[in-house]
């Protein structure tokens, strides 16, 4: 199984979406956005950016966890990590990304 996008609502009524890996896991996590058109967009900038090494922003939290964030072409993020306990997850984390983004298909959790 491939890794796929679920597109749903969060409960202030806007939309979201997380990519998850083929395991279930949740590995990007999306902003909020105001209309369902808007959040496909995002999801086709996840599925456009993802392979682009450069367009990672590597973070170290206060408390010394990872995260990452990908980001768009006019360097707006478009998706944020899990945090993770250390660098070598964080980079797992990104290459999973990359595996899974591309030829995820959607699943449109608000019909």
């Amino acid at each position: 199984m491939a890794g796929k996008f679920e597109l749903d609502k969060a409960s202030n009524g806007q939309f979201i979406f997380r990519l998850k890996a083929a395991n279930g896991q949740v590995i990007l996590g999306s902003e909020q956005y105001t209309t369902k058109e808007a959040c496909k967009n995002g999801i086709e900038s996840v599925q456009t950016n993802a392979a682009k090494d450069e367009r990672y922003q590597r973070k170290e939290a206060k408390d010394g966890r990872h995260y990452f964030n990908l980001l768009a072409g006019n360097h707006q993020v478009i998706g944020t990590s899990q945090m993770y306990k250390d660098t070598g997850g964080m980079e797992n984390g990104i290459d999973s990304v990359k595996n899974n983004a591309p030829g995820a298909a959607v699943d449109d959790l608000t019909d």
